[in-house]
């Protein structure tokens, strides 16, 4: 559900929609990163002028996540396959 939550929101705000995934990374210690992949154009966009659409980004998921909540990390789709 947070997947599909953080993929529609990123979806809305990048010129290339098509090239947004999210994936969730389970943690060792039980903790959750989503890793968010956007085209290499809309890194920028999805970060937002010092951070502030990245931290809003974060701020609606661990809203919807709860008491366990998780880790968001932006990549853009040609670093770390």
């Amino acid at each position: 559900m947070l997947e599909d939550a953080l993929e529609h929101l990123v979806r809305g705000v990048v010129d290339n929609p098509d090239d947004v995934t999210v994936r969730d990374k389970q943690m060792r210690r039980g903790g959750s990163i989503l890793e968010v992949r956007v085209h290499p154009d809309d890194l920028g966009k999805v970060i937002g002028r010092g951070g502030r659409t990245a931290s809003a980004f974060r701020t609606v998921d661990s809203a919807l996540a709860g008491k366990g909540g998780a880790r968001v990390d932006f990549v853009d789709v040609d670093r770390r396959r």
